[in-house]
């Protein structure tokens, strides 16, 4: 197969909104791959590479002026290769090394393979439901239950690996996915829930209310005396946290799945800053064992049970799943409050808050463990609301702010897998400190420039703080944030899992819930 070819399935999805069209375009291009082909093909459709970051950015790759080929001859497996060699430069002469691998490659692409190529070693494609959509494609070309590879997706945790199975085995290979103790799967998501009360009444009060701490998401696994510890993007992170590897290896048990947070704390028991726990997971091992020992010890707090002792529990009702915890966590578990009434709820509610906490989870009783899914069994309940959106572009400041990339322009993620939409605008709330660190990293990741503003290519998530939503002509999406003010940046997030302009429209008055 050539690179060709899905360079024009890629350009046919990027130029519909229909999803049809952009199923039908990537089922027909699964289609024509080889088993060889398969999976870096369904990786780079989905905005990824099989072999994870390979050292190159935006601007290595702007920087290479290098005149297209005159046609197409670069097949998916020449190109896969070259991605694995540059995955494994390093150390002297890497730069150099680097180049030339690169230079070799642009030199046999067309424009339009250029133009892909970038994008996808850059992180410009992705975008929330694009794996989705190929899921959906994986599906149609192979002749299997969507729900089948859904299933086999978040039991993998690899779209590729799925993809692969159901071109050679079909439903009986996709079924024979199970949880694995050392593979990470996807977590389970929670959605804004609207207020204390209407989530308890969702559920009619069959709920566990628990704490929503202001802390890092992570998954532990532990076989016999082997532990791994994994990230909300499923990096594992084990030798950068040997404290939460000695809690893990000394539970009652010989092997255990929990999903849970983790984060640093102050003296007093009060969570320090997020920033401060997300330095625990810095990508160099050096800076992680610098802040292991600079007091920045983390505490774990479990609030799911996957697997225990040979026995997988997804499918099982959340209260099941809690008593599991509670008999492998105990102590290490989050606090929880099951089937409160309303006054004993709010009074977790305020306690919560006053204890420095984000606010509390409600969550369903009776609801399964549906992982890579953010569903309403999970609803996070805050004093504001908050949303996890896409930085597109920031502008330059004026005043006490000149000489600082400040107004940010905001982006949520539009569900049928195209760039991300419009919503807002934003300077509050934007610290000195975070005006440096913007005005230092932006370029990093610039698409273009005029003279106002700084466009950016989606990759970073910031969360914001809003008052509500109206309805608005300005911007793309029909809807204008109300009093957004930004809290914090999501290091630990990718643009797939900003909130979408769905879940925005939803914060509208009279919408329905």
């Amino acid at each position: 197969m050539l690179l060709s070819q899905v360079v024009q399935a890629s350009q046919t999805v990027r130029a519909t909104t229909s999803r049809k069209t952009k199923i039908k375009a990537f089922a027909e291009l699964l289609e024509s791959a080889g088993p060889d082909e398969l999976a870096p093909v369904v990786a780079w459709v989905s905005g990824e590479l099989t072999q994870g970051r390979i050292g190159t950015g935006w601007r290595t790759l702007t920087a290479m002026e290098v005149p297209a080929a005159g046609g197409p001859t670069l097949s998916v497996a020449a190109v896969d290769s070259v991605f694995s060699e540059l995955a494994a430069v390093n150390g002297s002469g890497s730069t150099a090394r680097r180049k030339e691998l690169l230079t070799g490659l642009f030199a046999a692409a067309t424009k339009d393979e250029h133009d892909f190529l970038i994008r996808l070693l850059t992180g410009e494609m992705r975008q929330g439901a694009l794996t989705a959509i190929v899921a959906e494609a994986v599906a149609m070309a192979f002749d299997v239950p969507v729900a089948a590879v859904r299933r086999a997706h978040m039991l993998s945790g690899r779209l590729p690996a799925t993809a692969l199975a159901a071109q050679t085995g079909g439903a009986a290979a996709l079924a024979a996915f199970r949880l694995e103790v050392g593979r990470p799967i996807q977590p389970m998501l929670a959605s804004p829930g609207a207020t204390l009360d209407t989530s308890l009444a969702e559920f009619g009060g069959e709920v566990s209310v628990e704490i929503k701490m202001d802390g890092a998401r992570i998954q532990v696994h532990r076989k016999g005396d082997q532990v791994w510890v994994f990230t909300r993007t499923l990096r594992d992170i084990t030798s950068t946290v040997p404290e939460l590897v000695e809690l893990v290896r000394g539970l009652d048990c010989t092997s255990v799945v929990l999903d849970g947070e983790t984060l640093a704390l102050e003296d007093s028991g009060r969570p320090r800053p997020f920033q401060e726990t997300m330095s625990r997971f810095a990508a160099d091992p050096a800076v992680a064992e610098a802040n292991s020992t600079r007091e920045l010890l983390l505490h774990p707090y479990f609030f799911d049970c996957l697997h225990l002792d040979g026995a997988d529990l997804l499918d099982a009702q959340l209260r099941d799943r809690r008593d599991a915890l509670t008999k492998v966590a105990g102590s290490l578990s989050i606090p929880a409050l099951i089937a409160p009434d309303e006054e004993a709820a709010a009074e977790y509610f305020d306690g919560a808050l006053a204890a420095g906490h984000e606010g509390i989870m409600i969550k369903s009783l009776a609801a399964p463990y549906a992982a890579g899914r953010r569903g309403r069994a999970w609803q996070k309940v805050k004093p504001t609301h908050t949303l996890d959106l896409v930085v597109l572009g920031a502008e330059w400041g004026y005043g006490r702010r000149t000489g600082y990339l400040s107004n940010l322009h905001l982006g949520a993620r539009d569900p049928e897998g195209g760039e991300p939409i419009m919503v807002g605008k934003t300077f509050k709330g934007l610290t000195d400190a975070l005006l440096q660190w913007q005005t230092a990293e932006f370029p990093r990741h610039e698409r273009e420039r005029d003279a106002t503003t700084v466009y950016l290519f989606p990759e970073l998530v910031v969360e914001i703080a809003l008052d509500g939503v109206q309805t608005s002509p300005r911007y793309p999406g029909g809807v204008a944030l109300r009093f957004a003010r930004v809290l914090r940046y999501r290091p630990d997030k990718e643009p797939a899992d900003a909130d979408t302009i769905d879940t925005i429209r939803a914060l509208l008055p009279g919408a329905p819930s």
